[in-house]
């Protein structure tokens, strides 16, 4: 790094020193020179490289001829910047308090081009998608070399894409690590615990407000540890799994009404489970009587699942405000799918509830048992029907197994088929990966 005092400047450069007061906001404006707080004030120059890279991209942004006048000029101004005497000066603890976003970026830049071992950030989630997109190759260099990278960033109710976007962006194994924290603290970035950029606010976009730039050691200590302090008490995304299921359940069956009538696609049984048993639950605690119609499972194996998950099931059972059925039961009696039975069913059902004094119905039903009897025409027929004439007001949530649906002749049709014959929601099972639920409109 250059340092220099402006009369240094004048005299190397021949500039009068008025002069270069007055040049030095545009070069600092442009990324080129940092003034550096305190007495006598120092200039910092950009590292010549950086600087270039600085200069021709503002360049491009004005005028792409001026940048092809200076892309030939470039090696040059090089071999005179070689011959310019060394101003370099032992450099102790510094502060510089950078305004303009090109000073910012490239202030960021240098700090990951230096780091050796770590880089700890602390950004809220929309500043980390724009420093990624900023600069993902250098990031990709800077994990190469072997730098880790710890980031800190704010928890999100939604399904969460940003740990998805480490992964494509930069491929990072081990070597980026991303914890979630109800984000208070202030936004910075160190490098190496040897330098530090500070944001002066939480608010707004990466780069949009002034930061602080300071390598004393006492001063980024202080935010090393409040760093390390966030870290350790932080949840690693990769921890935030099912349990983030029943919460965004839970909020969305609250707001179901009579006559919705929902597919649920899941492709494990504890994706099934949080769906359909805090739908039931949520009824049944709202004083409304619920039906589950089983087929991957048995009744009884059903009521076990049920009790392990917090449903008082003897209770419920007791009073006739849960009923459990098996397939043979409800939809495929004796053998054989009558649509008018069927619907006899669930309009007795519906009318005994009423009569104990219930608030409503809901129901579910597992729907492979028409793929085992051969039935996908009648299952279709059954669900434009069903939802063409619910004017029975009960709400009904029909659940398929996505691998029984994979497996059918046409899955891509008949999976567009069942959403039509649905409402406006569709729930897509867990995923694999984070073990989350998504909740789509259709």
């Amino acid at each position: 790094m250059k340092l220099a005092t402006v009369g240094q400047i004048s005299k190397v450069s021949g500039v009068r020193r008025e002069d270069v007061y007055r040049i030095l906001p545009k070069l600092e404006k442009m990324g080129l020179a940092e003034k550096l707080l305190g007495k006598p004030s120092k200039i910092r120059a950009t590292p010549v490289e950086e600087a270039l890279s600085v200069l021709i991209k503002h360049e491009e942004d004005t005028a792409r001829e001026r940048v092809s006048n200076l892309k030939a000029k470039t090696e040059t101004f090089l071999k005179y910047f070689a011959r310019t005497p060394n101003l370099e000066v032992e450099e102790k603890a510094h502060f510089a308090l950078l305004s303009k976003r090109e000073s910012i970026l490239a202030r960021m830049l240098t700090m990951m081009k230096s780091a050796e071992k770590e880089i700890d950030i602390v950004f809220s989630r929309s500043q980390i998608m724009q420093f990624i997109h900023t600069f993902g190759e250098e990031l990709q260099k800077t994990i190469k070399k072997g730098v880790r990278i710890r980031i800190v960033s704010e928890l999100t109710e939604y399904e969460d894409s940003l740990p998805r976007v480490l992964e494509d962006r930069l491929s990072p194994g081990d070597s980026v690590d991303l914890r979630h924290t109800n984000l208070k603290s202030s936004h910075y970035m160190i490098s190496d615990s040897k330098e530090a950029l500070i944001s002066t606010t939480t608010e707004g976009n990466m780069a949009e407000h002034p930061c602080l730039w300071t390598n004393s050691g006492s001063l980024v200590g202080v935010f090393q540890g409040d760093f390390e302090n966030l870290w350790h008490n932080a949840i690693s995304w990769k921890s935030i799994e099912t349990t983030a299921v029943p919460e965004k359940v839970v909020r969305f069956m609250e707001q179901l009404r009579p006559t919705n009538h929902l597919i649920f696609v899941y492709d494990s049984p504890e994706a099934k489970y949080n769906v359909l048993f805090n739908y039931l639950k949520v009824g049944l605690d709202n004083g409304e009587a619920a039906v589950y119609v089983a087929t991957d499972e048995s009744p009884d194996q059903i009521r076990e699942a049920m009790k392990r998950f917090g449903i008082k099931v003897k209770k419920y059972e007791e009073t006739s405000a849960l009923h459990i059925f098996g397939y043979e039961d409800v939809y495929i009696i004796d053998g054989k799918f009558s649509m008018p039975t069927t619907m006899n069913i669930w309009n007795k059902l519906y009318n005994e509830a009423l009569k104990q004094g219930f608030m409503g119905l809901r129901v579910t039903g597992e729907m492979a048992c028409f793929f085992k009897h051969n039935l996908v025409r009648e299952l279709i027929e059954y669900e434009k029907t069903l939802h063409k004439v619910l004017d029975i007001p009960m709400i009904a949530i029909c659940a398929y197994n996505a691998n029984i649906l994979n497996k059918s002749k046409d899955p891509i049709n008949l999976y567009s088929e069942l959403a039509r014959a649905h409402g406006t929601v569709l729930f897509t099972g867990i995923d694999n990966k984070l073990g989350r639920m998504e909740i789509r409109g259709l």
